[in-house]
């Protein structure tokens, strides 16, 4: 969402008119292009890079391969931190361009929009940086291996049904209760002798 809220309000609102007299649209950044081009192509990686691995997250139970699970909480880390440090750079040059910017009428038009473009680049910085802590801490829970292990067993009727799992190694300490309202049955019925050995 704060992608699309910074190329949006890029897109929109921060491309004025010089003057009346000339219908050439500038970056209100400073009338630097570099800084409109460079928020825009960020918001619009991390618009397509959320969907896709939103996508990946929605499947991410059914890859069977482990390392095919293990590939995609790496790219997922990678990506995520790639794109934190992104946005930091489009925060600070944005930030830096707004600061040195000339206010003039065209200006004040799109000054909201510039601020918001701002202020949505730095929340951006946070989220991906949580992003990325949240990858990080995924695939250290996956270094035994459970992440990445299927629940699913083989299909195969011929396939043997594997075994159960194994305890912690500590043997219960309960005594044996037997069921409610069970009969207590005697222990040597009539008719029937113990024999002596």
């Amino acid at each position: 969402i704060f992608s699309i809220v910074v190329f949006g309000s890029i897109v929109n609102e921060c491309y004025v008119n010089r003057d009346s007299q000339n219908p050439e649209l500038l970056c209100i950044f400073n009338e630097n292009e570099n800084a409109c081009s460079y928020g825009i192509a960020i918001g619009i990686i991390a618009f397509f890079g959320c969907i896709f691995f939103f996508v990946v997250d929605l499947y991410f139970q059914q890859i069977s391969s482990v390392k095919d699970r293990k590939r995609a909480v790496l790219l997922d880390l990678g990506f995520s931190g790639f794109l934190a440090f992104l946005w930091f750079v489009a925060f600070c040059f944005l930030a830096n361009q707004w600061q040195r910017t000339k206010m003039s009428r065209g200006v004040l038009q799109g000054a909201d929009a510039a601020r918001a473009a701002i202020t949505f680049s730095f929340f951006s910085i946070i989220v991906w940086v949580v992003l990325a802590v949240r990858a990080l801490q995924r695939y250290r829970l996956g270094t035994d291996m459970s992440l990445f292990a299927t629940d699913q067993f083989a299909t195969d009727p011929s396939a043997a049904y594997p075994g159960y799992p194994t305890g912690s190694g500590i043997e219960s300490t309960d005594t044996y209760q037997s069921p409610p309202f069970t009969e207590t049955l005697d222990a040597n019925p009539k008719g029937y002798q113990v024999p002596a050995y």
